[in-house]
């Protein structure tokens, strides 16, 4: 059976993007397949697998606006700015506010600046970042790139926890922004969690799990949307406008 078109994957946390697209692929036999837009491995959520002819669409998926939830830590950072890494300080945060938090955040609205993570696969002369943190080479200045965060929604302050909701252009580095806010507190912070709940018009609630997939491979065939059903908007997002 030929398989053209987008799978909307809520990717399970402590796997790669290309594993979960590996494993798509295997169970739909398409020919070659890709992915729209990555997420980190603990991340979970939204991640668009575009399969056979499908993968033309990958510059016009990464367009789409994205929409996270997540929670970071005030109070500790660490190198990787996840849970994933080395704890590099510890802080006291008795002096925040969830007033404060509330401020800060809205301090990263609109165009923003943000120097791209060591732990990513942004290449720097020629090598990948994470290759040159994993031997231990320190750079004095990361690259740097613009992003557009549309806005920040702090959902609940538990200290040293905060839950939040993003709505932002692609490249936005999410752990990056919760280690910004944090510095800006001062008192550092690190993300903890994450998942992905909308990429262009491809939400959570119209995704399937890998497991759904590998157990019900025919209604996976059914739940692939047809290259000519993902079509550009006028603002560069992906839009379905039908379904199988």
């Amino acid at each position: 059976m030929c398989v053209d078109g987008v799978f909307n994957l809520n990717k399970p946390p402590g796997m790669t993007s290309r594993q979960a697209v590996d494993r798509v692929k295997r169970v739909l036999k398409a020919p070659k397949a890709g992915h729209g837009g990555t997420l980190d491995p603990e991340a979970t959520g939204v991640l668009l697998v575009c399969l056979g002819k499908g993968t033309k669409l990958f510059d016009q998926l990464q367009l789409g606006t994205k929409e996270y939830e997540g929670t970071l830590r005030l109070g500790i950072t660490t190198d990787t700015l996840d849970a994933s890494g080395r704890v590099q300080s510890v802080s006291d945060v008795g002096q925040v506010t969830p007033e404060k938090i509330r401020v800060i955040a809205q301090q990263f609205v609109g165009e923003i600046v943000q120097a791209v993570p060591m732990y990513s696969a942004v290449k720097y002369r020629g090598k990948r970042l994470y290759k040159l943190a994993h031997r231990g080479v320190e750079l004095e200045e990361l690259p740097k790139r613009t992003v557009h965060v549309q806005s920040v929604e702090i959902l609940s302050v538990r200290l040293p926890d905060v839950r939040f909701r993003v709505v932002c252009s692609k490249g936005t580095y999410i752990r990056v922004l919760a280690a910004d806010i944090g510095a800006s507190l001062g008192c550092g912070a690190h993300l903890t969690q994450l998942t992905r709940t909308r990429s262009g018009n491809f939400t959570l609630e119209s995704s399937h799990t890998l497991e759904w997939l590998e157990e019900q491979p025919r209604r996976g065939h059914e739940a692939v949307v047809p290259v000519d059903a993902v079509i550009e908007t006028s603002d560069g997002a992906s839009a379905v406008t039908c379904c199988r």
